[in-house]
């Protein structure tokens, strides 16, 4: 009895004192507003190892970034959710185009990645010796449908093409080319 009374004060010492300051959200900030002072507030916590909170340390140097996604509070606030910059940026656009594996590439497609989005012939094959149109995009995020085996890959390309290649996509006859990785 004494020897488990024992670990159970060691096991509440030791997990009291294994707390770490971590920042968390103080006030609701939605995608893409500015983080102000008061936007942070420090706390300590016992963190698991699968979460990777920002340290409290830090809360000077993220005043003045952006979130990147909808921050509410009371939340324990992360790296992936702070960002200096927003996508779309000023002059882009982001475009959602719908593709089937035999309009892209098997290689995965990462944020990035510099890709061309090129106009293919139609379902009678209308091949003409013009050069097909290609608009080239930085791929911002992918996703897979799995109901219909598509995967969504999300662009950001000038705003002046942006409707252009909307309704290129729209009507699926697009193919995604991934051009070198090499920066």
């Amino acid at each position: 009895m004494v020897a488990a009374g024992a670990l159970g004060t060691a096991f509440a010492f030791t997990s009291v004192n294994d707390t770490h300051e971590v920042l968390v959200v103080a006030n609701d900030i939605k995608r893409g507003e500015t983080i102000d002072a008061g936007d942070l507030a420090v706390v300590r916590v016992s963190v698991d190892p699968a979460l990777t909170p920002v340290p409290g340390s830090q809360k000077a140097q993220l005043e003045g970034s952006r979130a990147a996604v909808d921050l509410w509070a009371g939340t324990l606030l992360t790296e992936q959710a702070v960002t200096d910059s927003l996508v779309p940026g000023q002059g882009e656009s982001l475009v959602g185009i719908s593709l089937t594996p035999a309009q892209m590439p098997s290689e995965p497609l990462y944020s990035g990645d510099i890709v061309r989005i090129v106009t293919t012939p139609g379902d009678q094959g209308e091949v003409t010796d013009k050069e097909p149109v290609t608009i080239e995009a930085t791929v911002v995020g992918v996703s897979r449908v799995e109901e219909t085996g598509e995967t969504v890959v999300d662009v950001s390309v000038p705003e002046r093409e942006a409707a252009d290649l909307a309704a290129r996509a729209a009507t699926g006859r697009v193919a995604l080319v991934l051009d070198a990785r090499e920066r």
